[in-house]
């Protein structure tokens, strides 16, 4: 069973705030290391209330004046969750996996190469550049994908044999259960479909380990097959914003890329991977109402695509940073009547193989695929 099936009502609550407006940390050094830049969930830290694993905003200037603090873990690494000066819950930090503390034959510490997302789902960025990034009047303007490269804190292109003897150590050492292929957007039509095809192949020789790969919709839908065949099991493409107007402000580059031809890759997508094996990230927060967002998970819905909405973190350096995040009530509003449409349609994330619906940290959606209420 999802440990979040049995959530009650006030965690759920918690949850959704927690992801709204951060937490401030008395020990930022607890449990595994914080976030900045990259892909996927940056300036976030995991935090486990009743069991369920998620991802928190602690280095975001909302996170700064949250009122939600935790004190320093005891000596059995228990926090107590603060609102402002009344305790509110007791939480925990996931450990830092052993597999960080190991390297290449190169020199190359496995951290660099892929990192614990969670608590137990090993994520990467295969290539750390990116078409959009790399031109100011193109790039996604919520993205950071360039920060952690620049600071140092990983390398630019992760070869395929790196990523299996990390994904094989992280197996062994620490438990991790599921793998996220994620890519910057390379100057080739398959918009990194290759790249991720190499690289699930050879981590499939070194393991066995479910994978969910990530990228544009490639120009040819044939590549959808080829990623299967490689070891891919399930994929993202990532909408990020769903009107027209919200798309071309936000991510001008990617949105040349229309929600038409997204429609028509995951059509075709979820012929080859199945029902629910197909997702979408999108972002609440950014200009999209909570009607629009609702209207296109229907349609997702409607094509057996998994619509993972998380809410906007304005990440530090970004030209989005001091964008408001959104509000626990605007969340909630989004989350409960899909997570009602979801469960109405037998799109349970805890039956996705890999990735990021199935892990679920950066987002409150799966505890409301059950029916349940805040109220």
């Amino acid at each position: 069973m999802n440990p979040s099936e049995t959530l009650p009502a006030s965690s759920r609550q918690l949850m959704t705030e927690l992801q709204s407006v951060g937490l401030r940390l008395e020990d930022p050094s607890a449990g595994a290391a914080s976030r900045r830049g990259g892909a996927g969930p940056s300036d976030h830290k995991a935090v486990t209330i009743d069991g369920v694993t998620i991802m928190v905003p602690v280095h975001t200037s909302t996170a700064w004046t949250s009122p939600f603090v935790a004190r320093a873990p005891d000596g059995s690494g228990r926090s107590a969750l603060m609102r402002g000066t009344i305790p509110i819950a007791n939480i925990s930090f996931p450990r830092s996996p052993r597999f960080y503390a190991m390297q290449t034959l190169e020199g190359v510490p496995y951290s660099h190469i892929a990192t614990l997302h969670g608590a137990d789902v090993l994520a990467t960025t295969v290539l750390q550049t990116c078409i959009r990034y790399e031109s100011r009047r193109k790039t996604c303007k919520f993205c950071s994908i360039g920060q952690s490269l620049a600071a140092g804190r990983t390398i630019a292109r992760k070869t395929p044999e790196q990523l299996a003897e990390v994904a094989r150590a992280a197996v062994l050492l620490d438990g991790v259960r599921h793998m996220v292929l994620t890519t910057g957007t390379p100057p080739t039509p398959d918009r990194g479909a290759a790249i991720l095809c190499e690289s699930a192949f050879a981590i499939k020789a070194a393991v066995d380990l479910p994978i969910q790969a990530q990228c544009e919709p490639p120009d040819d839908d044939r590549w959808f097959a080829r990623m299967k065949a490689a070891g891919i099991d399930t994929l993202g493409m990532h909408l990020e914003a769903v009107t027209p107007a919200v798309r071309e402000r936000i991510m001008p580059g990617k949105a040349s890329v229309p929600v038409t031809r997204y429609m028509e890759a995951f059509r075709a997508a979820v012929g080859v991977f199945g029902r629910g094996q197909v997702s979408t990230y999108i972002l609440a927060g950014i200009g999209d109402t909570a009607e629009a967002i609702l209207d296109t998970c229907r349609e997702l819905i409607a094509l057996g695509v998994y619509p993972f909405v998380v809410p906007f973190v304005p990440i530090s350096g970004t030209p989005l940073e001091d964008h408001p995040a959104p509000t626990p009530a605007f969340m909630q509003s989004v989350l409960q009547p899909l997570g009602a449409m979801l469960a109405g349609a037998g799109l349970r994330s805890a039956d996705i193989k890999a990735g990021c619906g199935k892990c679920g940290a950066c987002s409150s959606l799966s505890a409301y695929e059950h029916g349940g209420s805040l109220a």
